[in-house]
């Protein structure tokens, strides 16, 4: 369901002192430890793993809607390793709600991810069906039918703090297994019980799947703040659960975040779920849609100018109800009906609101600046990105630079200029 946003007149005083500053280009630099051979690691990985006899054995592979660096690497590898031992692998897209609750929907985002059968050489069985295995306080446990079915589980996912809780378990295995392999039905029952029971449910949900489904090992991973894997276990059923809390701890030390903690205005580019499930990463922004504590001192921010959506989204525009200020070029590039899917599945409503829009960049920028209170437009703190995944190169308010121009993790590229704007007033 797209909406045609009309253009907008709304005469505004006082933005002829809203002008955007000079901007400098920096270096925000982080722990740059990686894994340079992700299939031979793994491949490490697995051979450490206990030997099972796997010959003739349907082995379905969980695999995300989360953005994953080499996923289709690790996933073709993980394949190949199974089938040379007799075994036929086949795909099962474990993504809860998204693609918008539908089989082609789900298919078509491992697509973008470059996960196709031919490629893989495995099937891809994408279905939203799915069969209660269990309960616990009155809440239905689901899991895909045919993974349920198969002989066995190999459950994948990258952890990562969550966008909308706090816990020593959050986006990882564990939820991977209540709510990608839950598939729509599942994903809304959990939900529905509200994200503050997340921290309590998810390790709870995860070891009654262990004892009931027929998992073969986890593979989790983690990536570092320039979007590449810094760490990749395989681990037996019975080790998911630490080894998730326990790469929790690993993902938040590599999470990459500002060299600063005040900001005026904030122009994040694009925003997506393969960036993020709520489009950007509040773990970087601090604002969330939950309400729920543990983000308020990450940022203090008072406009955020979200400018656009990615392609590979799919039309997905899950987080631009954060946004302050946004474009009409970015909302009539949304699917609504993907959006409010998303939200009614999560119970957070709230996040399906459309905010301010302007017809172009330079409006949109004008607004956010006019409209921040308290400040010395002559001492603007201002900061673009183009998203949460891509924090090392990022332009600031020559003011904010002068700030922390002498921290040893920040680095001159160039600058101060002017912000570029095209013929029709949107930021180059």
């Amino acid at each position: 369901m797209f909406i045609h946003f009309p253009k907008v007149n709304i005469p505004v005083e006082g933005t002829e002192g809203a002008s955007p500053p000079p901007m400098v280009r920096i270096r925000q630099k982080y722990d740059a430890q990686r894994i340079d051979d992700i299939p031979g690691h793994l491949l490490g990985e697995l051979e450490r793993l206990p030997a099972q006899s796997l010959a003739g054995k349907r082995i379905a592979i969980t695999v995300g809607s989360r953005g994953i660096p080499n996923l289709d690497a690790i996933v073709s590898t993980l394949c190949r390793y199974l089938r040379q031992r007799g075994a036929q692998p086949f795909i099962v897209p474990a993504m809860g709600s998204h693609g918008g609750a539908t089989a082609e929907g789900q298919r078509a985002l491992l697509s973008h991810y470059g996960i196709s059968e031919e490629i893989m050489g495995a099937p891809i069985v994408s279905d939203m069906a799915v069969e209660q295995y269990g309960e616990i306080e009155g809440l239905p446990l689901y899991c895909d039918r045919h993974a349920l079915r198969a002989d066995a589980i190999v459950v994948l996912n990258k952890v990562k703090p969550h966008t909308d809780f706090r816990g020593d378990v959050e986006s990882g295995l564990c939820k991977m297994i209540a709510v990608g392999l839950g598939k729509h039905r599942g994903a809304s029952a959990l939900h529905a019980r509200g994200f503050s029971e997340f921290p309590r449910l998810l390790p709870r949900i995860a070891e009654a799947f262990i004892s009931t489904a027929p998992v073969l090992f986890g593979i989790g991973l983690v990536q570092n703040a320039y979007d590449e894997i810094c760490a990749l276990e395989a681990m037996r059923p019975k080790e998911l659960i630490e080894t998730d809390r326990r790469l929790l701890k690993v993902a938040r030390e590599r999470l990459a975040r500002f060299k600063f903690d005040e900001l005026d205005v904030l122009v994040i580019d694009e925003i997506g779920k393969n960036i993020s499930g709520f489009g950007f990463d509040p773990n970087v922004v601090g604002r969330i849609n939950s309400g729920l504590p543990g983000f308020s001192d990450i940022l203090k921010l008072q406009r955020l100018f979200i400018r656009d959506i990615t392609e590979e989204t799919e039309h997905n525009g899950c987080g631009i109800s954060a946004a302050d200020v946004t474009t009409r070029r970015c909302l009539n590039a949304i699917d609504w009906e993907v959006v409010w899917t998303n939200m009614i599945t999560s119970t957070m409503i709230n996040g399906g609101k459309i905010p301010l829009y302007m017809n172009s960049d330079r409006e949109a920028l004008s607004i956010a600046i006019r409209t921040c209170s308290g400040i010395d437009h002559g001492r603007l703190r201002l900061a673009r990105i183009r998203n949460t995944l891509q924090m090392s190169e990022i332009e600031v308010s020559e003011a904010l630079y002068e700030q922390i121009r002498h921290r040893p993790d920040v680095e001159y590229l160039e600058g101060p200029y002017a912000m570029r704007f095209d013929e029709e007033d949107n930021l180059i």
